[in-house]
C-alpha cells in the first residue's frame, strides 16, 4: 500500500495514458512517443548531473562552500551562485539535485534560490544565441533584467518561508 501511495501519480499517469490509447489509438501513440523521447533525454542528462554532484560531495569541503556561499558570504555567494547557475548545462530538472547537494554543504537558502534562478534564465549558450538571433542590445538588456530580478525574487521567497520551514527543507536534503 506504500509503494501505491508514493508512485499513485505515476500509475493515474499510466492509467490516464492507457486510457487515452483506448479511446483515441494514434493520440495514445503519440503520447507514450512524447513520453518515451523525454525519458531517453532524461536518461542523458541525468547520470552526468550526478557523476557531477558526486565529485563535488567528495572534493569539496563543507567548510569551503560555508565560506563562500553559506550565510556570511554576502555579494560573493550571490556572484557565485549566479555564475555557477549560468554556466551550468541541461534543463531545469538537473539544477534540483545540484540544490540538494548545496544544502547538504551549508549554502544560504537564499544563494540556492538565486543558483536556481540563474539556471533556469541566464544561461551562457542561451545568451550567446540571444546576442545573435536577437541583437546584443536585447540580449544584455535581457540580462540586466534578469539578474536583479532573480535577487529580488530570491529574497523576497527567502523571507516568505519561516526558518522552521527552511530547517525542514535542509533535513529532507540531508536524508536524500
Amino acid at each position: 500500500m506504500k509503494l501505491i501511495k508514493r508512485y499513485q501519480f505515476f500509475l493515474i499517469t499510466v492509467i490516464i495514458t492507457l486510457v487515452f490509447l483506448a479511446v483515441n489509438r494514434q493520440m495514445g501513440i503519440k503520447a507514450i512517443s512524447i513520453t518515451g523521447y523525454s525519458f531517453k533525454e532524461m536518461a542523458l542528462v541525468i547520470p552526468p548531473v550526478f557523476l557531477l554532484l558526486g565529485l563535488l560531495d567528495v572534493w569539496v569541503p563543507r567548510e569551503i562552500m560555508i565560506r563562500y556561499m553559506g550565510e556570511g558570504s554576502g555579494l560573493k555567494g550571490i556572484l557565485l551562485a549566479i555564475l555557477l547557475g549560468s554556466a551550468a548545462a541541461g534543463p531545469l530538472y538537473g539544477a534540483f539535485p545540484v540544490a540538494a547537494v548545496f544544502m547538504k554543504k551549508g549554502v544560504r537558502f537564499t544563494n540556492i534560490l538565486i543558483f536556481i534562478g540563474a539556471w533556469s534564465t541566464t544561461k551562457i549558450p542561451m545568451f550567446l544565441f540571444e546576442m545573435s538571433a536577437l541583437g546584443a542590445r536585447f540580449a544584455f538588456t535581457r540580462l540586466l533584467v534578469d539578474i536583479p530580478g532573480i535577487i529580488i525574487l530570491a529574497y523576497l521567497l527567502s523571507s516568505f518561508v519561516s526558518k522552521n520551514e527552511i530547517d525542514e527543507i535542509y533535513k529532507k536534503a540531508e536524508n536524500l
